[in-house]
């Protein structure tokens, strides 16, 4: 029987003791944080949620693998405070479907399997579809204007090597949107969602040819937008979380093969 990795806690780091405004601009770095940022604004974290966004950044990046072990006392080390914002810390986690915390155990990164990822992407899609016919119906909106800066960055990163980039603001795009479609609750399953397939999502767009075809139909969603058709604004945005979800369970499925398949 394996035993399950543990995270190794690197040198102690500082934190704001109560709590710090992080920038309206995010940088790679905090890309969890924007699970509450909002685009205009900077927006403050307590000492648990910064624990918890350098920890979510781990888990996203793929630093913390599927299945591994998070211990208490190793991250109030590493961040020098008491265990008290590391358990708040580690529940924010869990809440957002990143990790399960476990009596005695610490916490464990999620290790979400093909089934759950299928489902996931599917309710994913389906709230997307809303979310897609609320701004076309809406009049000539400025979504569109923020929509046209952002698939530009996605332009940017569409020939980086491993597509993380691009992920990351396919992640920013959707929560424009869905904090801009003006249904709170709407906004919030989406951004929960997002954030915990986001580190497959990046699997997904690893190779250039699935990010061309993500752009492209990104911009096919802002004209469909533009033009005031939802249906076709809504068609558009299942298909490009479809096909996102589709080549996760390819490369996974391969993966799990190709494990099987080796020597022991």
């Amino acid at each position: 029987m394996h035993a399950t990795p543990t995270i190794a806690a690197p040198p102690p780091r500082t934190l704001a003791r109560d709590a710090v405004v992080m920038p309206a601009q995010p940088g790679r770095s905090w890309i969890f944080a924007l699970r509450w940022m909002d685009a205009l604004a900077p927006v403050t974290l307590s000492l648990a949620e910064q624990i918890a966004t350098a920890i979510g950044d781990r888990i996203i990046g793929g630093e913390c693998k599927p299945g591994a072990r998070i211990i208490e006392q190793d991250v109030a080390d590493e961040f020098q405070v008491s265990r008290g914002p590391v358990r708040d810390a580690f529940r924010i986690l869990e809440r957002e479907g990143l990790a399960t915390l476990h009596r005695n155990r610490g916490l464990q990164v999620t290790q979400l399997s093909g089934t759950e990822l299928h489902d996931i992407f599917e309710i994913r899609a389906a709230l997307f579809c809303i979310v897609a016919q609320r701004l076309a119906s809406m009049p000539p909106p400025r979504i569109v204007d923020q929509l046209d800066l952002l698939i530009s960055e996605l332009g940017v990163f569409l020939n980086d090597e491993d597509g993380d980039r691009y992920a990351e603001t396919v992640f920013r795009i959707g929560l424009t949107m869905a904090r801009a479609a003006g249904n709170p609750r709407l906004a919030e399953m989406v951004a929960s969602l997002a954030l915990q397939t986001l580190r497959y999502a990046k699997l997904g767009l690893r190779s250039r040819d699935r990010r061309a075809s993500s752009i492209a139909l990104w911009r096919a969603t802002r004209d469909a937008i533009r033009a005031g058709d939802a249906a076709l604004a809504a068609s558009l945005a299942a298909q490009r979380i479809y096909e996102s979800r589709d080549e996760v369970l390819r490369l996974i499925g391969a993966a799990d093969a190709g494990a099987e398949n080796r020597p022991s």
